[in-house]
């Protein structure tokens, strides 16, 4: 089975176990929160940023969570300079021209501050004469920073960002750098690309040649007719297995990471 952790990144840390930047002044990495060999990021979130990461020790589940060509949906709660109305709102969900690009179609809202919020360190800069908001931004595509440059683009620049969800899997449950660990069924590896079954020819083999029948045949006698049997109950349908889920994860990967999912 392969291993999955759910981890709600604090602000200021570095989505890697590792610090390549300068010696002097380390700066915090995953390592100072999860002291578990062989697992793996799922894609990034920002130093910046706070919220929900995923980390996998199974190299293709990494790649369907990560790969932007799955559009695994991805929900973040925005604060926000000002209070949006109506029209930044549709901008952001209809798309924004940002400077690579016009962004996809998203799901944009208002929303109250969620509850049960953590207090960021530190904490964000506040000004007395500009009100701030939330918004709850669903997109399908990873560009660099992304949602800041869309709320900039319709003229409310982002205080403060949290990935509240990946597709399935959520922030519900998890403090601030906190985490689980879940177990999933295990991907095959991909083939390769030129691998093709290979199909060898069975040997020729002549046919058998077979006795001659004899074509006369005993008279046939009819047995009396038997009464019907009676109906049996149909039976009862056995329990999920996990080794069925299993093999079917190792037919269709796709089944695996529902699979995983629906264990969340």
């Amino acid at each position: 089975m392969t291993r999955l952790i759910r981890f709600n990144k604090p602000y200021d840390v570095l989505p890697q176990f590792t610090d390549r930047g300068s010696t002097d002044s380390p700066r915090a990495t995953l390592s100072d929160w999860i002291d578990l060999p062989g697992v793996y990021p799922a894609g990034r979130l920002d130093r910046d940023s706070e919220g929900l990461m995923l980390l996998t020790d199974q190299g293709r589940l990494q790649a369907w969570i990560s790969d932007p060509q799955h559009k695994m949906p991805k929900t973040y709660w925005v604060q926000v300079e000002g209070t949006p109305d109506a029209a930044a709102i549709t901008a952001l969900a209809e798309g924004v021209e940002l400077k690579d690009g016009l962004t996809r179609p998203a799901k944009a809202r208002l929303i109250a501050e969620p509850e049960g919020l953590w207090a960021r360190n530190p904490p964000i800069r506040v000004r007395k004469s500009v009100p701030d908001s939330w918004i709850e931004l669903t997109i399908r595509e990873g560009r660099n920073r992304q949602v800041r440059r869309m709320t900039a683009a319709v003229g409310h620049p982002t205080l403060r960002l949290i990935r509240a969800a990946i597709g399935a899997w959520t922030l519900n449950g998890l403090g601030q750098g906190n985490g689980r660990i879940w177990r999933c069924p295990t991907f095959p590896a991909r083939p390769g690309p030129n691998t093709r079954p290979t199909v060898r020819p069975s040997p020729a083999v002549a046919p058998e040649k077979r006795p001659k029948q004899n074509k006369s045949r005993a008279p046939r006698v009819q047995s009396p007719a038997s009464p019907p049997a009676p109906k049996q109950a149909a039976p009862k349908q056995a329990a999920p297995n996990p080794e069925n889920q299993e093999s079917r994860a190792r037919a269709d990967p796709r089944a695996a990471l529902v699979s995983c999912q629906r264990s969340w």
